[in-house]
């Protein structure tokens, strides 16, 4: 025993993410990992080496057991490289105080992450047993055993079904007993299809068993209706399956189910969708679909609707579904074309309207400004010359708007449904616990006007068909609840039939109370996204609606103080993310969520100064991403210019200088006599190799937009040090200095190495990432020391592969819609044009168009299937507004000046022009108004704005400019650029005669 325990001991090491502590201790034949997560997320790892060969079929067994709370457990393997990692997972995982085995083949391992091609695990230098904090964190323990390793033979073709009465398994047949499949040895099995006769089984049962004698149930159906009945028998590994139905019933056929067919719910639910009629089940499981987020600021109430006119109850909830029926003939989103609106064109209140032959259905959506809950309304209109006879109802369904496609945080597609109840006023929705032991969920629905019949059905009673046939009440065991509203009157021309429900909360309203809940909601919105407008011409209406949508996407996005990108996919909240956002709302005149974030987030910094990437619901992430001390020294730093408060500067000092020092800890590393070699001289100075970038995600890379926001970063703690009078203000100086030279010469060595003639996205790679460099500009403000041909180099091959995007032909498959912010590049390099050219191509893709928001990656195809991140995404919101909002003013770093109208074309000066009211900067408020006057620059400028460096304005027509006047006094022009002094409140700026 002495010997094995030394043996293991030699073997297996303990080590831990940032705040977390792990410990490993050997205890005779067995392995202890004790962790304490703390207050942080993170990970403990118990690690050895394995330098195994592994076979195409095998099983390893580890024995488990444990005290604490809910992890998810992680088995990884690693090749020799250590950057391609394999993994096994095991989420919410409860360890038992007895020993329990977990079995791992094959079919249970994926690739996590890595470099390289080949995904097949086929050899191992290390194996780690890791915890990860889940749900739960705390202190606790897992203890295991040596895993066991054993190679199985491959597997072997089995014979064909047979069944106990000799027939097909498709054959027809009268159950008289039970019916037996024998498949001739184990066989992985997903589920079954089973096709009834007229005299069907509203009772059965399917049993299994290994050896024909020893049966285990797995599915016993009490309330079936004949037709196909589904049968999802997930992770089944049986040689015999029997089906054992009371009386005489008629089988008209068994379809046996592979294993993907029924691993999970949504699996199951994609493949019937499939094969059934077109809108059948919502259109996100056979194709690409699209919805928008309707919520409280501050994200207190958070629901979705779909293009189709379905709407989420709340994150993860199920959906209520419309169907009309007009004189006898039925409709579903598969039989109209949707389309979208928002009230008042930019208000955070959407509208879906379908559309028919002498009829329209709206379904609207709000979010109540006083209390968590949602009000949503149905309105099915007669507009035909003749009386009709209408029917709505609205389908309750296991379906998440969130599509099956989304997989990030939150699974999409199906939402379980355990228990239905109607009392005459409510309708409560009971979702089960993700976890055993926890409570359930019961989500209530409250109609203003009483349905005239509820049918509550469990899915073995139509398979989610809405009917209106079912009980008042039903439990589901397959979690697959469903339920029917219906209203129906006989509508006179014109008439409509309306249809308010209330979504959360406590008790219903009254149709006026209702009605005025509504109109609260408008109000509020009118109020709060007010601080800002622009004006334009029609042409350009939908930039300035769109400005003020995005402002409410970022405030509906939010949870609580935490800014987050989106509410499903990225319910988690960045610095990086955050700080973005925190620029767009103080331009914007919100500074009270900047405020409450910035506190908020910095009280998760790591001891050592490390500022977390992201924080979540379990904690800070101690992933290392090395943009994130640059982005929280930023947003404090914000703050102060935006809002003079120096008090607040002087708290967030100790941590925005905790922050810079951890990162210069890390700039020091990297200045080694390692890094002057040939072969990584264009690596010296810079940042460590990072993750921060989505590309980077399978090897980490020297990304200069961890660079240029670490730049940022020094330049804000000099400016910080100098308003607060600190001492180290000349040491961050040189700090800054010498950082910025690295960066240079390693643009500059990177071109060289890698052949190339634009600025690299990341130093290591030579890659072309144009987005990532338009940190260097804004919000770096280096662009007036980067090689002048590099840069132009750089967002002219942006542009070019944004406009080729619209050729006929082009074969790219999707792009992120970050890209926004190269809008902004090319507006502060003084392409006003080809600005406006790339805004133009991005607002083409918003989607739907109407509701003023894009997805986290737009498809060439719009409904070819694929992840497209949260709808909408907060932080591409973001980069829209700053675009929208430098067309007309931005703050040149180098100078301090205030550049006005530099994105505005010949579109946004046309007719009456346009302008801005309330834009804020750090020196005040900007109102600025341009038109065209038949070839004359005509300016209006008011507002507090007291810019050191004065106001800038450059010629925005093709012309040679001649002579202006700024308040009637004749003013000399040199070249296209006009000087406006501060003060000046008229420009008439003349065309060359």
């Amino acid at each position: 025993m002495l010997a094995l325990a030394l043996a293991l001991a030699a073997q297996w090491a303990g080590s831990a993410s940032d705040g977390v502590t792990a410990q490993v201790v050997v205890r005779d034949d067995s392995i202890r990992l004790g962790y304490d997560f703390a207050a942080v997320s993170g990970y403990a790892v118990a690690r050895r080496t394995l330098a195994r060969d592994w076979p195409a079929n095998f099983v390893l067994r580890l024995q488990v057991r444990g005290s604490g709370g809910v992890n998810d457990l992680q088995i990884k393997f690693s090749d020799a490289t250590g950057k391609n990692v394999w993994w096994a997972q095991r989420r919410n995982f409860r360890p038992s105080a007895e020993w329990q085995t977990i079995e791992i083949r094959p079919r249970d391992i994926s690739f996590a992450w890595g470099p390289t091609t080949d995904k097949t695990l086929r050899r191992t230098a290390t194996m780690e047993i890791v915890l990860v904090r889940g749900r739960d964190g705390g202190a606790g323990q897992i203890e295991f055993a040596e895993p066991v390793f054993t190679a199985l033979p491959p597997p072997m073709p089995l014979p064909a079904p047979r069944a106990s009465d000799g027939r097909a398994l498709e054959a027809r047949r009268t159950l008289t007993r039970p019916l037996t499949i024998d498949f001739g040895g184990a066989r992985d099995l997903g589920g079954l299809m089973l096709r009834w006769g007229q005299r069907f089984a509203s009772r059965y049962t399917i049993d299994a068993s290994d050896d024909g004698r020893r049966w285990r149930t797995l599915r016993t159906v009490a309330a079936g209706d004949g037709g196909t009945d589904p049968i999802a028998l997930p992770d089944l590994a049986t040689r015999y399956v029997r089906l054992t139905a009371a009386g005489r019933p008629e089988l008209g056929g068994i379809e046996l189910m592979p294993s993907a067919w029924g691993a999970t719910p949504n699996a199951m639910i994609t493949a019937l969708a499939k094969a059934a009629p077109r809108g059948s089940y919502p259109r996100g499981f056979s194709e690409q679909s699209y919805w928008t987020l309707v919520a409280s600021d501050g994200g207190a109430a958070s629901g979705l609707i779909g293009e189709d006119g379905a709407i989420e109850v709340a994150k993860g909830g199920f959906s209520i579904e419309p169907f009309v029926s007009v004189d006898g003939s039925s409709f579903s989103w598969a039989d109209v074309t949707p389309t979208q609106s928002l009230r008042d064109g930019y208000l955070p209140m959407p509208g879906v309207e379908w559309r028919g032959d002498g009829w329209t259905l709206r379904t609207t959506l709000a979010a109540g400004p006083a209390s968590p809950r949602l009000l949503a309304r149905w309105r099915l209109t007669n507009t035909s010359a003749r009386p009709r006879m209408v029917r709505l109802a609205l389908g309750v369904r296991p379906f998440q708007v969130n599509p099956v496609a989304q997989f990030l945080s939150q699974q999409g597609g199906v939402s379980p449904i355990s228990r239905i109840a109607w009392d005459d006023t409510r309708l409560a929705v009971t979702t089960p616990p993700e976890i055993a032991g926890d409570p359930a969920i019961t989500r209530a629905l409250f109609p203003v006007i009483t349905p005239m019949h509820v049918a509550a059905r469990p899915f073995d009673q139509g398979a989610l068909v809405p009917a209106s046939s079912g009980a008042r009440s039903v439990d589901d065991p397959t979690l697959l609840a469903s339920a029917t509203l219906d209203w129906s009157a006989r509508l006179a021309p014109g008439e409509t039939l309306d249809v308010p429900m209330v979504i959360g909360g406590t008790a219903p309203l009254a149709r006026a109370a209702f009605d005025a809940a509504e109109q609260q909601a408008a109000a509020y919105w009118r109020r709060t996204l007010g601080t800002v407008t622009i004006t334009a011409p029609p042409p350009k209406q939908a930039v300035a609606d769109t400005l003020k949508t995005a402002l409410a996407h970022i405030l509906m996005s939010r949870d609580g103080p935490a800014l987050k990108p989106g509410t499903r996919s990225y319910d988690r909240s960045w610095i990086r993310d955050g700080a973005m956002m925190g620029d767009t709302l103080l331009r914007l005149g919100q500074p009270a969520p900047v405020r409450a974030f910035a506190d908020w987030y910095g009280t998760k910094l790591f001891a050592n100064g490390k500022v977390p990437c992201c924080v979540d619901a379990r904690g800070p992430d101690p992933v290392p991403e090395n943009d994130s001390q640059g982005e929280y020294i930023h947003l404090v730093t914000q703050l102060y210019r935006f809002t003079g408060d120096r008090a607040a500067l002087a708290r967030d000092w100790p941590r925005l200088d905790a922050a810079r020092r951890y990162m210069e800890a890390q700039r020091q590393s990297e200045r080694s006599a390692a890094n002057l070699t040939p072969e990584r001289r264009h690596l010296y100075g810079l940042l460590p190799a990072s993750i921060s970038h989505e590309a980077y995600s399978a090897e980490a890379q020297y990304s200069l937009w961890d660079d240029f926001w670490g730049l940022t970063g020094y330049k804000d703690a000099v400016f910080a040090a100098g308003v607060l009078s600190r001492p180290e203000r000349a040491q961050i100086t040189g700090q800054r200095d010498q950082f910025a030279a690295n960066i240079h010469a390693a643009i500059m060595a990177s071109t060289k190495r890698f052949g190339i003639d634009f600025i690299p996205g990341a130093a290591s790679l030579g890659d072309f990432d144009a987005t990532s460099t338009t940190i260097a500009l804004d919000p770096a403000g280096e662009g007036a020391r980067l090689d002048r041909t590099l840069l132009s180099n750089t967002f002219a091959k942006q542009y070019a592969r944004v406009m080729a995007r619209a050729a006929p032909g082009a074969t790219w498959p999707d792009y992120t819609p970050y890209e926004l912010r190269n809008v902004s590049a090319l507006v502060r390099l003084g392409q006003r044009d080809r600005a406006n050219d790339l805004l133009t191509a991005y607002m083409a893709d918003r989607r739907p168009t109407a509701w003023n928001g894009w997805a986290e990656v737009i498809g060439r195809d719009p409904r070819e299937i694929r992840f497209i991140g949260d709808m909408p995404h907060a932080w591409v919101a973001s980069d829209f507004i700053r675009a929208a909002l430098d067309l007309f003013a931005y703050v040149r770093g180098d100078d301090a000046a205030i550049v006005l109208g530099g994105g505005l074309d010949a579109g946004w000066l046309a007719g009456s022009g346009a302008a801005i009211r309330g834009l804020r900067t750090p020196y005040g408020t900007i109102d600025l108004a341009a038109r065209n006057d038949a070839g004359t620059l005509r300016v209006d400028l008011t507002g507090s704005a007291r810019p050191p460096g004065g106001f800038l304005i450059a010629w925005p027509f093709a012309g040679a400019p001649g002579t202006a006047t700024i308040d009637g006094t004749r003013q000399r022009v040199t070249g296209r650029q006009l000087q406006v002094p501060v003060g000046a409140r008229r420009i008439v700026w003349q065309p060359a005669r």
